[in-house]
């Protein structure tokens, strides 16, 4: 049986990989421009989350799950800069939010290293 957080984990990435696809337009927004075909890449990273959500609730998976969450963590940073850059892509979210966001991302990070 695994740990009762590690199937949050896995929750809270099913969840966000859905809203992906739900309001693919906050997505897009946050995007920095230098991403291509960005409607394809929400789509993408929805389906990504959601298969390593589920993916890291099962202890045969479970490791490969953690990299790739990790992995795409890393890459969701710039993300995270360019929304703090970029007033629209802000989306009026306060500076003080955008700037937690950063250091949030590492937590994470090390909550799916856990798992490795």
């Amino acid at each position: 049986m695994l740990p009762w957080h590690q199937y949050l984990m896995g929750v809270l990435y099913v969840l966000a990989g859905m809203n992906h696809f739900r309001k693919p337009k906050i997505y897009e927004r946050i995007m920095p421009p230098y991403i291509p075909a960005q409607s394809t890449m929400v789509m993408l990273s929805g389906l990504a989350e959601m298969a390593l959500g589920f993916m890291i609730m099962n202890k045969n998976t479970q490791e490969v799950a953690a990299w790739g969450i990790i992995i795409m963590l890393v890459l969701f940073i710039p993300i995270h800069i360019y929304m703090l850059q970029n007033e629209k892509a802000a989306m009026k979210l306060p500076k003080w939010a955008l700037i937690i966001r950063l250091p949030l991302q590492f937590g994470l990070i090390y909550w799916a290293f856990l798992y490795t």
